[in-house]
């Protein structure tokens, strides 16, 4: 028998996720604080890009209902995407402050306080599986979570966060390079575990790693600060490239690439613009909060977060060397990836901070679809510099008036007649 899901959050992350259990076949059910989301079911439409959902939100069954007591009572595996924020000092788009913070955990803690109260009103013995997805530092599950729920013995929580990235989240849900379970009894993630073998088929040895609570929060925050580390080391490469005559970054990490038994895979080991999202730079942030709060020998977190700051400047310093005044800058695309109109810790926009701080640039900042539609001219005095902020593909076939300066962080701009390419690293 399948076992019934629930969501308690159909948000950004919460949807897309329902959206691929719904598409295998279980009865989903589900709400959000935000009620707005019903008229998405309904209309079977979302306000954002995400890669795969309005396919599958032609054919879903998903319910919908209001308050989250008939979530619960309808489900047997309840999953909780609630947001555990910082606020936008913390979101990687302005340069770092000085004082750090954990992540807010009272829009977590509210709806777990919910959903007890919710299982006072059921009378059914039966076991309730709640696997909390939010991304929270290590030791906040027992200390915030767990008193909450601890006596009602019919909760099994599971601690099961994932590793997408918005936009793609239904693809990687669904491609998962592991599962990551925290629990402290294995005994309470069997009716989970029997809705991923629905999912996932066969599984071979390792894909469930199961752990402590505290390892797989801690594993969860390392995964992306481990990312922001590979994408702060090869952009440093790129700029060492782009000083250095001869030097190619992109030789440089197809080589690196080639090293899967020590630097492990060839994933973000491109140059190009730093790390952005819901996830990476407020991460990081946070960790070094912990840091701090541990009394770490050494912050390395932090120096992470200096490092995509001083990248960012680097990238200040190219668009002054071709400016002069009267010129009119546009930075391209301000979306933290490619494919999805999402703007959260998008690295582009701290470039734009800074240039905004630091100089007397005349400049403004336009996303994909205002890029694509806006008639850049030369009746203005001056010259053009086009900043490319984010790799779309459809910048491949923008016309760039003739006179213009491109800087491209990605180094796949073609050549363009009468304008200047400047591939960084190269």
């Amino acid at each position: 028998m399948k076992p019934r899901v629930g969501f308690i959050g159909l948000g950004k992350l919460g949807l897309p996720v329902a959206l691929a259990i719904d598409s295998y076949g279980f009865d989903v059910c589900g709400t959000d604080i935000n009620q707005g989301v019903s008229r998405y079911l309904v209309d079977r439409k979302i306000p954002y890009k995400e890669e795969l959902a309005d396919a599958l939100l032609l054919t879903h069954k998903i319910l919908w209902f209001a308050y989250p007591d008939q979530v619960v009572s309808m489900s047997d595996v309840i999953f909780m995407p609630i947001q555990t924020p910082h606020d936008q000092r913390y979101e990687g788009t302005t340069r770092l402050p000085p004082e750090r913070k954990d992540f807010d955990y009272s829009f977590l803690i509210q709806a777990v306080k919910d959903f007890v109260n919710c299982m006072k009103q059921i009378s059914d013995p039966s076991p309730k599986t709640l696997v909390i997805i939010s991304t929270v530092l290590p030791g906040t599950i027992r200390r915030e979570i767990i008193p909450i729920i601890e006596k009602d013995k019919r909760i099994n929580l599971v601690y099961n966060p994932f590793f997408i990235a918005m936009g793609t989240t239904i693809h990687d849900f669904l491609n998962p390079e592991f599962v990551l379970i925290g629990i402290d009894d294995e005994r309470k993630w069997g009716t989970l575990q029997d809705l991923y073998k629905k999912i996932y088929g066969p599984i071979q040895h390792g894909f469930y790693q199961v752990m402590s609570i505290e390892s797989a929060e801690l594993t969860k925050v390392a995964y992306n600060t481990f990312i922001t580390s590979k994408i702060c080391i090869v952009n440093t490469l790129m700029e060492i490239c782009h000083k250095i005559p001869g030097a190619n970054i992109d030789d440089v990490t197809g080589a690196l690439k080639n090293a899967t038994k020590r630097i492990v895979s060839p994933m973000y080991m491109n140059g190009g613009m730093g790390d952005g999202g819901g996830c990476h730079p407020r991460d990081n942030i946070a960790m070094s909060w912990l840091a701090k709060d541990l009394n770490l020998s050494y912050d390395w977190f932090e120096n992470l977060m200096i490092s995509r700051e001083k990248q960012a400047e680097f990238f200040v310093s190219l668009i002054e060397e071709n400016y002069s005044p009267r010129d009119k800058v546009y930075i391209l695309g301000y979306e933290f990836k490619p494919k999805t109109n999402l703007t959260t810790g998008a690295h582009a926009l701290l470039v734009a901070s800074i240039l905004q701080e630091t100089t007397q640039v005349d400049f403004e900042i336009r996303n994909l679809d205002s890029a694509l539609n806006k008639n850049y001219c030369l009746f203005e005095i001056g010259k053009l510099i086009f900043f490319i902020g984010c790799k779309h593909e459809e910048f491949l076939n923008f016309h760039f008036p003739s006179g213009s300066i491109i800087i491209d962080p990605f180094r796949y701009i073609p050549d363009q007649p009468g304008c200047k390419v400047i591939r960084i690293g190269e």
